[in-house]
């Protein structure tokens, strides 16, 4: 039999581990599973060279393992390096198993390193009871050699009288159940000879420190440099137990996760896979269910540097569920791999009347792998899920963040923490359209003002000094390489055209279920703050430091925040309506306000981490605006005209960004003359912003009677009326950075047929079949569509009243032309409100029929009675 043409099929399927009430605890260490006989054995051998070490295994970073010769090879001299095997997790049921690898020394420098390991970490645990938890933070016991031949298991040091270690040896490990603690049996054997490099140790080990993840460790601690010199290769590893369990279903990759939109008939779903490009005759296909049978309509392989692809189908029948899966083969060399990711195309649920959309954005690393999260948010059942920025930080999965040296490695960095994220919230979109727009984190930024694309200043640093001279610091094909991978599944850009650099734009309409989302990117053409305002201001990072400088004086400013061509776009899409759209609503990375509070005296938010969580219900005294021009806020003559954009269709405005979630009304000229707005909270808030203003009466403050609710100014000079906000505050629960740093998510709620809009906003520690009285104080909030515009009429024109059985979209316009405000009436009658006195021009259209019908010199009144009567069947 030729065994090349032996295929073997592996399912990744959709696998979601235990939830404890605690909502984080995956107890795969006290899993009362039937465990069976467990050889696991590496196939390593099968595998061609490649960046990466195979689905059975998370390597620690991914850019620093590979598959060359049939070995697993760290590729860095560098700290706590590890491979976890994802399949094979030791219970705290008191097993003996075996476990061997081979060991070969690549780095002939290692006897120079200040400290160095190779070997086996076993009972790895991170800081939640999940294999993936452990994957990524796992820390246990480390069994191995140093360079200098000496034994190491766990902080005992057991020296040897060799002289020289070997290129290569094998290490072996015998671990035997003793009453309460385990015996270990470790010998170290020259793989050239089969000798005993010396004689066996027995260690007595706690039987819990050998509960958890089985890891390869390679740990060369050099006290003022790394090397990218390969440190060792691993082969032949091997795990033996006769009640070990192997979980099939614990793998991740080939296929990682996808994520899709459809839009007027075209789906578009982008596969996110691992580094397998180098496989040659690999093939990957979007294949649908269709009468019982598999049928693809797209192949093609991974080539881009994101490890992403991309299907995109016109005509897509959006009048059903459809399973769709993610297929790739694989040929190796005695066997060909086929892997499968299953999900389901949505029906569009076009005659719904409400549509829910769920709402995520600032993901640290703190709860990883956020178990707790799907298991609430599914219980709500959202139709959308939208995820609005900083996917990902810098600091997720350890290690930092590697803004040079070689390119592909810089690649493989972002894909890691990329990947942490699919891990994470991959059954949160499966089976759901998702919205994904990266903001400055996922491009490695702790504030970007993209100043149209342009490259950065680097040439003193990656930090604040290159922020603030404006553009991106990373390069131009990595950028698009990120956008790739977070919004090639979106629908087309408005205007494909890129900006400087070469860097592509995603700015784009998406018509949904008869909603239309305006997404925006709000960083890449914003200006930078240093390189507009006068130099006695000193901006750093964003903020104004000179104490002297008042930044309200300014508010006539040439500076961009959208750039012409969003402002452009959000003129056109105010007035398309096509598709049934029915109700407008803008996503973007953060909202057109600031709302938030420093210590007064403060003049940048570096502060924030450390400030003092307050007990629940206590009022924070002495806090003064922030002047923080990462936020919408600035510039703000800008800021007023974007606000003025999406009035005009009564949309209302979603956003991420800001750790703090807030529900908030903008004003122009006056208090409430504009839409509403939802910043979500963080998922995991690493920088836990507050709002506490001070020109408030707090003496009946209370948690549940909250004084900041009102109207205030911000720092810039905005006006806003804020509803709700959810400030952190002392839970009680642990883990505190998680509990305590007002963490959760949001829901929106659009209702066509009533024409509201309902926000809720929830932690992550509650349990939403609770009831809503257990959202954050102040939610949940419900307005009306009409209240996103909500200046005060001066004038009305008269009423139009409909015949036919269609909704029609009704446009006021200006005598000069300018559009007044346009929307799609909700019943058959409206009483268009108008701003000044005068005649106006209105059109009414239904554009699913192609009619249209205009009224010119319509006379707008104080008190006007009367009526025009539209017939929808006369054309």
């Amino acid at each position: 039999m030729d065994r090349r043409k032996t295929i073997k099929t592996i399912v990744l399927g959709s696998f979601l581990p235990f939830i404890s009430e605690s909502a984080f605890a995956h107890t795969f260490l006290t899993s009362k599973k039937k465990h069976t006989k467990l050889d696991f054995q590496s196939n390593w051998g099968n595998w061609p060279d490649m960046k990466w070490v195979g689905p059975e295994y998370w390597g620690n970073r991914l850019q620093d393992w590979i598959l060359e010769d049939g070995r697993a090879v760290c590729n860095i001299s560098d700290t706590n390096r590890t491979l976890h095997l994802l399949n094979v997790q030791k219970s705290n049921d008191r097993n003996a198993f075996k476990a061997a690898v081979t060991i070969s020394i690549l780095n002939k420098e290692l006897n120079n390193a200040d400290e160095a390991l190779f070997g086996m970490r076993l009972g790895a645990k991170g800081p939640f009871e999940d294999y993936r938890s452990a994957a990524v933070f796992g820390k246990g016991l480390d069994v191995g050699i140093d360079p200098l031949g000496n034994l190491i298991i766990g902080e005992k040091v057991i020296e040897t009288s060799i002289k020289e270690l070997p290129k290569s040896v094998r290490l072996e490990i015998d671990a035997r159940p003793i009453q309460s603690n385990y015996q270990l049996v470790v010998t170290i054997k020259n793989t050239l000879n089969g000798k005993l490099l010396y004689p066996l140790i027995e260690i007595s080990i706690p039987a819990e420190e050998l509960s958890g993840n089985f890891a390869l460790l390679s740990h060369v601690n050099n006290k003022y440099k790394s090397t990218n010199k390969s440190s060792v290769a691993f082969s032949d590893w091997h795990i033996g137990s006769n009640n070990i369990e192997q979980i099939e279903n614990n793998l991740f990759g080939p296929i990682c996760f996808a994520q899709y939109t459809l839009h007027q008939h075209k789906l578009k779903i982008t596969a996110q896979l691992s580094p397998i490009e180098k496989i040659k005759g690999h093939k990957v296909a979007f294949q649908i269910q269709d009468n019982g049978s598999w049928k693809t309509l797209g192949t093609t392989s991974v080539v881009h540097p994101g490890r992403a692809v991309n299907f995109s189908i016109d005509q897509w029948n959006n009048t059903q569920e459809t399973p769709y899966r993610i297929f790739l083969e694989i040929p190796l060399k005695n066997e060909i791999h086929q892997y499968f990711y299953n999900g389901t195309i949505a029906k569009e649920p076009t005659d719904l009347d409400e549509i829910k959309t769920a709402v995520f954005s600032c993901n640290a690393q703190h709860g990883f792998p956020d178990n707790d999260i799907h298991e609430n948010v599914s219980k709500l059942n959202p139709d959308i899920i939208l995820f609005l920025g900083d996917q990902f930080y810098e600091s997720t999965g350890g290690f930092g963040a590697d803004y040079g040296g070689e390119f592909d490695k810089t690649c493989l960095d972002y894909l890691r923490k990329w990947m942490m994220f699919g891990w994470s919230y991959r059954e949160l979109f499966r089976h759901k359209p998702c919205a994904i727009i990266p903001d400055d984190h996922d491009v490695y930024h702790g504030n970007v003002w993209g100043e149209g694309g342009k490259a950065a200043d680097v040439s003193n640093n990656f930090g604040a000094d290159a922020q603030d001279s404006g553009g991106y610091k990373m390069a131009a094909d990595w950028i698009n390489m990120v956008q790739f991978t977070q919004t090639s599944h979106l629908p087309d850009p408005y205007d494909p055209t890129p900006v400087k650099q070469g860097i592509g734009v995603y700015y784009t309409q998406w018509k949904y279920a008869g909603l239309s989302f305006a997404i925006l990117e709000d960083r890449k053409f914003k200006s930078a703050p240093k390189r507009v305002l006068p130099k006695e201001a000193k901006v750093w990072n964003g903020f104004i430091t000179n104490p002297d400088f008042d930044i309200k004086k300014y508010k006539t400013l040439e500076a961009d925040l959208l750039g012409e061509r969003q402002h452009k776009f959000l003129d056109d899409w105010a007035q398309d309506w096509n598709n049934g759209a029915e109700m407008k609503v803008v996503l973007s990375q953060t909202n057109f306000a600031t709302v938030a509070t420093l210590p007064k005296g403060t003049r940048t938010d570096e502060v924030v981490p450390s400030l003092k969580i307050p007990k629940k219900g206590e009022y924070v005294i002495g806090d003064w605006p922030t002047v923080d021009m990462d936020s919408n806020g600035w510039p703000s003559n800008q800021r007023d005209r974007a606000v003025k954009q999406i009035r005009k269709c009564f949309a209302f405005h979603i956003a991420g960004d800001q750790h703090l979630g807030s529900f908030i009304r903008y004003g122009i000229d006056d208090h409430g003359d504009s839409g509403y707005a939802f910043a979500g909270p963080a998922l995991n808030n690493i920088w836990p912003r507050r709002f506490w203003p001070s020109k408030v009466e707090t003496t009946n403050h209370s948690y549940e009677n909250p004084a900041y609710v009102g109207d205030h100014i911000d720092g810039f000079g905005n006006k806003m009326t804020v509803l709700a906000v959810a400030n952190p505050y002392q839970t009680g629960l642990k883990p505190k950075i998680i509990h305590d740093r007002a963490t959760g998510y949001g829901l929106v709620t659009f209702n066509k047929k009533e024409r509201t809009i309902k926000t809720e906003c929830w932690s992550r520690f509650v349990d939403p079949t609770h009831g809503e009285k257990v959202q954050n104080i102040g939610w949940p909030i419900t307005i009306k569509q009409e209240d996103n515009y909500g200046r005060k009429a001066v004038a009305w024109l008269p009423e139009i009243k409909i015949e036919g059985h269609h909704k029609p979209v009704i446009k006021i316009f200006e005598e000069k032309g300018d559009l007044v405000y346009a929307m799609r009436m909700a019943n058959n009658s409206f009483r268009p409100k108008v701003f000044y006195k005068g005649n106006y021009k209105v059109i009414i259209e239904v554009p699913e029929i192609g009619f249209e019908k205009s009224l010119i010199n319509v006379k707008a009144k104080t008190d006007n009675n009367k009526s025009i009567q539209i017939n929808l069947n006369e054309r």
